[in-house]
């Protein structure tokens, strides 16, 4: 089989699968596809071009709204296709947050600022709300994803001691079997309803 960059990035998505980002390297990359490592750099001459090509794999295309749909319903869903996609690959929102110049980002962004713009917002508040939205987004994921204490180094019980209102206001918020997607959900929410405020003023 012809070894060409689709196949390559195919492979290296599969590998962050398997391994998460620390075990993504190109010589583990090459042996995976049965080549030694120079040849991969035809394609993809370092790491970090390996991590925006793996990071245009994760992002989803982007989609135009509806002609009648609300541009902050579609800033929802974009966010929410957002924050699965990443989080259906280990680490895949430090690969996302990494990348640099990926062109797949930088799409979805031109469509949100121009699809803003054409909405009546100026270029200055379409560009601020894209990227609060991108960025709360990446965030999120990033925190969902990174490594969780060890519960054994973990003393629940000071810690109720030192901040007793957070830990009353998780636990009152996740009692009705709201789940991290609800919570995902909720903040969205606000952040979307704050860029409308911004919107008309």
């Amino acid at each position: 089989m012809s070894l060409d960059k689709t196949r390559i990035v195919d492979e290296a998505v599969a590998l962050l699968d398997a391994e998460g980002l620390e075990g993504v390297t190109l010589r583990k990359l090459a042996a995976r596809l049965g080549v030694q490592a120079p040849t991969l750099y035809w394609h993809l001459p370092n790491k970090s071009a390996l991590v925006t090509a793996i990071a245009e794999a994760i992002v989803p295309d982007p989609t135009p709204p509806g002609p009648e749909q609300p541009w902050q319903e579609w800033l929802t869903d974009f966010a929410v296709r957002l924050r699965a996609a990443l989080l259906a690959h280990p680490d895949g929102a430090r690969v996302v947050s990494i990348a640099q110049l990926s062109r797949q980002t930088a799409a979805w962004s031109e469509l949100a600022m121009s699809t803003l713009a054409d909405r009546g917002l100026s270029l200055r508040d379409a560009r601020i709300i894209a990227l609060t939205v991108e960025r709360f987004t990446i965030g999120h994921a990033l925190e969902e994803q990174s490594p969780r204490p060890d519960p054994a180094d973990f003393d629940l019980a000071s810690y109720t001691a030192a901040y007793p209102v957070s830990v009353r206001a998780i636990t009152e918020y996740f009692e009705p079997g709201r789940t991290v997607d609800d919570l995902f959900r909720d903040c969205l929410e606000v952040v979307v309803a704050g860029a409308g405020v911004v919107a008309v003023q």
